[in-house]
C-alpha cells in the first residue's frame, strides 16, 4: 500500500512540472504584418487608409499611416497607428479563431483616435481585417481589407 501514495506524489510532481513549462512563442511572434490599402465612403466622398508595414512591439503592432480624404483634401492626415495584440491572440489566429483588438492612432496634429477591430484568419499566413477608427464619439470610419504575415 505504500507504493500508491508515492506514485500519486510522483504523478502530481510531473503534472506540476508540465504545467510550469512556458508556451512556445507563436509562429508569427516577430513577423511584420502587411495590410492592404483600403477605403470607405463618407457623406459626399471617400477616405482611403494606407498603413506602412506593421512592426511587432512589446504590446502589439505599430506603423505609420496616411488617411486621404476626397474631395476634402485639407482633412487628410497622417500619424502613428498602434494596436494591442498579445502572443495569446497570435496563437488564436494560428488556430483559425477570430480575434478582436483595440488601439490608438495619433495624427500629425497630436489628436488621438480610438481604434477597434477584428481579425479573421483564412489560413496560417493571411486573412481579413476590419478596422474601426473613431474620429469623434459619434463618427467612426470602418475599413475592411486583408492582411498577411510578411517575411522579416
Amino acid at each position: 500500500m505504500r507504493t500508491r501514495p508515492s506514485l500519486l506524489v510522483l504523478w502530481l510532481c510531473a503534472c506540476a512540472l508540465a504545467c510550469a513549462q512556458p508556451l512556445p512563442p507563436p509562429a508569427h511572434a516577430q513577423a511584420p504584418v502587411e495590410v492592404a490599402k483600403s477605403s470607405t465612403s463618407i457623406y459626399i466622398g471617400s477616405v482611403s487608409l494606407a498603413l506602412d508595414r506593421l512592426a511587432r512591439t512589446e504590446t502589439g503592432y505599430a506603423a505609420a499611416y496616411n488617411a486621404r480624404v476626397f474631395p476634402f483634401f485639407f482633412e487628410s492626415e497622417s500619424g502613428q497607428f498602434s494596436i494591442e495584440f498579445s502572443d495569446d491572440q497570435l496563437r488564436q489566429i494560428e488556430r483559425g479563431e477570430q480575434v478582436n483588438f483595440t488601439g490608438t492612432a495619433r495624427n500629425h496634429r497630436g489628436r488621438d483616435r480610438r481604434i477597434t477591430g477584428r481579425v479573421t484568419p483564412t489560413d496560417a499566413q493571411s486573412g481579413a481585417i476590419k478596422v474601426r477608427i473613431f474620429v469623434t464619439e459619434k463618427i467612426r470610419l470602418v475599413f475592411e481589407t486583408t492582411y498577411r504575415f510578411a517575411e522579416k
